[in-house]
Formats: structure tokens, C-alpha cells, sequence
């Protein structure tokens, strides 16, 4: 152990004022490697944010403890820099008194597990009932005629599709039924709408998440229910008609004012010369967000604590962002683009770790505006090498929502793609808490974050 350190000690001046050989990066990616297991710093910093702190719903109390402690452990660290940035959220409340229960003839009166979708007004203390439609589609319900939707409840049915390879790719083929099904629906005047949880697995808990409405449409109660529910519902349907009753009283309260939290190691020779990483502080209002994405920013605090610790001195300007509000508008990647557009910063690289606390299996790669993407694949091909003993690969294809908002004027947008098969199953609902993550899955993120970042940085992209 003390040879290995003082081999260390010999590389770390390479690596400020010239390019490390390819064998000496090795051996200091084998160093990110073994000190993030032994050390397992990034679970104790996630027990805190997760059991201390707990679920984050940008523009409430929890969300604001997590600025001030991350702010603070930010602070402990030897960055050169470390800030808030100001930013407006819109604030939603969820209530106490979530109800839906179908009722049917053939199959009786069943109470359900649901969750109003965020940012959906609540129903008044009446509650909403009416018979219910069942569509497979927000295109089969744009198809319907206005008679057949108005004054009913619109359920949407279509569950993930399970026989896909990538869990994400599933996600996003279905995950517009959440998004723009209850405003379709609204627009036809429905009086309500009934979303299948978004979850890869057959149990009973519901799963939330944000439903988007245009400005012009008045919105609609809209609550997503557990898959197992989502099945009973719709085997009601095929027996005969049902009615739903609902009764929510969440509602939007207005803006307010909350905040990213930045960090930053200053480069040595190119200081103009941004790599981000990056992961969203915020959670939902239910389970702890553990997975979303308090793995993502303990991800991204670890690497610049690690690389502080190795006593690395980077060459181009290392910054650590958590974003604040991407779960219900996005407000913390927006601010952060047109900040850094407005001072002209150029990134490099924006990295953004918002997949969960699986084993690392690789990134993926997009480029910004007007960068030829296999170029630069090319060129990043000549020292991926360094992570295969690791399984991390690069491959097309990636990036993330928060650091979306840079793409007009960024180099490369990376997102790291840990394993997911289980994600889903946690995503958005009670289940997503700590107990879900293993310190040593978590501390492998943080390491192949930590050894991309140290790689990016020494080698470039190209050009």
C-alpha cells in the first residue's frame, strides 16, 4: 500500500502540466477504483440526504435542507468555488386526502392505489365521478370523437413495454400517456384521467410523476394507479361499464424561490474549458429518492471529492452542478443553460448521472449543435480502453435533461447508463429509498464518473 502511494505521489505532478501516459492513467484510475470501495463515502453522504433529509419536491422544506447540506459538504471539500444560483420554481402541493375507487356491477366497488400526477388540481371535496373510457393511446384518444370523451374519465392503459432490452426505451414509449394524456383528454373534455403507473413490475404501488398542460387548457384531476389496479380496471372494462370515483385535494401555490448548488475545481491550462458533471437534487413528495437522483448527485459531489483527495489538478474546470426542480418543469437546467450562455461559457462536456445506483455498464454520447458526433467518438475511442477492465463503455446515443438546455452551445452531453432492470420498479413511488441502493453498485458510479471526468479532462474530445 505505501509503494502505492508514493507511485502516486510521482504521477500527480504529470498530470496538471502534460498529458499522462496512457499506463499512468491506468494505474490512477485503479487508485479512483479501490479508494471509492474502500472509502464508500457516497453511501454515507446518500444516508443523510435520503434518512436526514428525505423526499425532495422542489419549493418545499425538504428540497431546501438538501441546498444547505450540499452546499456544505461542497464547501468541506478544497474546491476552488462553490455557489448558489438562483433560480423560480413553481410549487405544488400534494394534500391529504387521495382517494379513487372503481365501481362496477360486474366486479364491484374497489378502492385503488393511486397517486395524483404533479402539478394535477385536485377535485374539490365533492370528488369526481363518471363512467369511465379505456384507451391504449393518446393518439386513439385524439382519434375519438368529442361525444364519446366528454364528461367521462379517460384511463390509460398502455402498460411499458416489458420486452424491450433497455428499461429507459420502455419508459419513454409509454411515458406520454403521464405527460400529454390528460390534456388531450381536457381538450375533449373529459372531466378526469386515469394514467397506469409507469413500472416494469406487477405490484401495488402507484407511481407519480409530472403531467404537462398548455397554458390555454384548463386542467383536469389526473392520478396515476398501481399497476395490479390498472389490471383490475381494466378487466372491469371488458365485463361491462364502470365508473370511478375520485376525490384529490392537491393544487398548485405559486412561485418560489429555491436554488442549484454549484461547485467547482478552477483548470490549470484551459480554465475556459467546461466539464460538468451533474445529477438533480429534487425529488417526488413520496418515498426518499434515493435512486432519483440522489444517486446522481452523490455521483457527481464524489468525483470532485475524490479527484481533490488524489491531489489531482485538472487542466480544464471541473464543475459539480445539482440542479433543482428537473421533476416538475426543469427550471434548474434552464437557469443554468441561459446563465452560461449569457457569460459565454463554453462546455466542453456536461456529464449527468440520472439513471439510478445500478453497476455502471457504460455512457452514452450526443452532441451539441453542430458537432460531428463520430469524430469525436473516434477520437475518445483512443483511451476508452483505460475503462474496459471496469465494463464501461461509450457508445452514441445519451445525454440528460438538465444539461439538455446547453446542447445550442456544448461540445458533448453524456449520461451515464448504470444497469436498470429494477429502476422502474422504484421510479416515482414509495419504494424509492435507500434500502434499494448497494454501496458498492453506488460507489461503482461515483468511480466510473470519477475516471471518465479525470479521462476527459486530461485527453479532450478532439476535434
Amino acid at each position: 500500500m505505501i509503494l502505492r502511494l508514493l507511485v502516486l505521489l510521482l504521477l500527480l505532478p504529470l498530470a496538471g502540466k502534460s498529458q499522462m501516459s496512457q499506463d499512468s492513467a491506468a494505474f490512477f484510475i485503479r487508485e479512483v477504483y479501490r479508494q471509492s470501495y474502500t472509502e464508500l463515502i457516497g453511501y454515507k453522504w446518500l444516508t443523510t440526504l435520503t434518512k436526514d433529509i428525505g423526499n425532495r419536491l422542489s419549493g418545499w422544506e425538504g428540497s431546501e435542507k438538501a441546498v444547505i447540506w450540499s452546499k456544505n459538504v461542497l464547501d468541506t471539500l478544497g474546491l476552488d468555488k462553490v455557489w448558489l444560483q438562483e433560480i423560480k420554481v413553481k410549487k405544488w402541493d400534494r394534500g391529504d386526502n387521495e382517494f379513487i375507487m372503481m365501481i362496477s356491477k360486474e366486479a364491484g366497488s374497489v378502492t385503488l392505489m393511486g397517486l395524483a400526477l404533479g402539478h394535477s388540481p385536485g377535485t374539490g371535496d365533492q370528488g369526481v365521478r363518471a363512467e369511465v373510457i379505456e384507451v391504449q393511446s393518446v393518439d386513439e384518444l385524439r382519434a375519438l370523437p368529442e361525444s364519446a370523451v366528454k364528461g367521462k374519465i379517460v384511463f390509460f392503459g398502455r402498460p411499458m413495454d416489458v420486452g424491450l432490452p433497455s428499461t429507459f426505451s420502455a419508459y419513454g414509449g409509454a411515458a406520454d400517456q403521464r405527460y400529454s394524456g390528460p390534456s388531450v383528454a381536457a381538450k375533449k373534455g373529459a372531466v378526469a384521467a386515469v394514467i397506469r403507473s409507469l413500472s416494469t413490475t406487477k405490484d401495488d404501488y402507484p407511481h407519480t410523476g409530472l403531467t404537462l398542460v398548455a397554458d390555454t387548457l384548463v386542467n383536469i384531476p389526473s392520478i396515476g394507479i398501481s399497476t395490479n389496479d390498472a389490471d383490475r380496471l381494466s378487466n372491469a372494462l371488458k365485463l361491462g361499464r364502470v365508473e370511478v370515483f375520485m376525490r384529490m385535494n392537491c393544487k398548485m401555490i405559486g412561485e418560489v424561490t429555491s436554488y442549484n448548488v454549484i461547485g467547482e475545481i478552477r483548470g490549470s491550462e484551459f480554465p475556459d474549458e467546461i466539464i460538468l458533471v451533474g445529477g438533480h437534487l429534487d425529488s417526488w413528495d413520496v418515498g426518499e429518492g434515493a435512486q432519483d437522483d440522489g444517486a446522481g448527485c452523490i455521483h457527481s459531489m464524489e468525483a470532485l471529492y475524490r479527484l481533490v483527495k488524489m491531489g489531482y489538478k485538472p487542466k480544464r474546470t471541473l464543475r459539480c452542478v445539482l440542479f433543482m426542480n428537473e421533476e416538475s418543469g426543469l427550471a434548474g437546467g434552464k437557469t443554468y443553460a441561459s446563465e452560461a450562455f449569457r457569460k459565454n461559457e463554453y462546455h466542453l462536456a456536461a456529464i449527468e448521472s440520472d439513471g439510478g445506483a445500478g453497476v455502471p455498464q457504460g455512457f452514452g454520447c450526443s452532441a451539441g449543435e453542430g458537432v460531428v458526433l463520430d469524430k469525436h467518438l473516434a477520437f475518445m475511442g483512443t483511451y476508452m480502453n483505460l475503462l474496459e477492465p471496469y465494463h464501461v463503455q461509450l457508445n452514441p446515443g445519451g445525454g440528460g435533461a438538465d444539461i439538455g438546455p446547453l446542447k445550442p452551445k456544448a461540445g458533448l452531453l453524456i449520461g451515464l447508463r448504470p444497469e436498470n432492470s429494477k429502476y422502474f420498479d422504484y421510479h416515482h413511488s414509495h419504494l424509492d429509498v435507500l434500502e434499494t441502493v448497494h454501496p458498492r453498485e453506488l460507489a461503482s458510479g461515483s468511480a466510473a464518473i470519477t475516471s471518465f471526468l479525470f479521462l476527459v479532462d486530461q485527453y479532450g474530445i478532439g476535434k
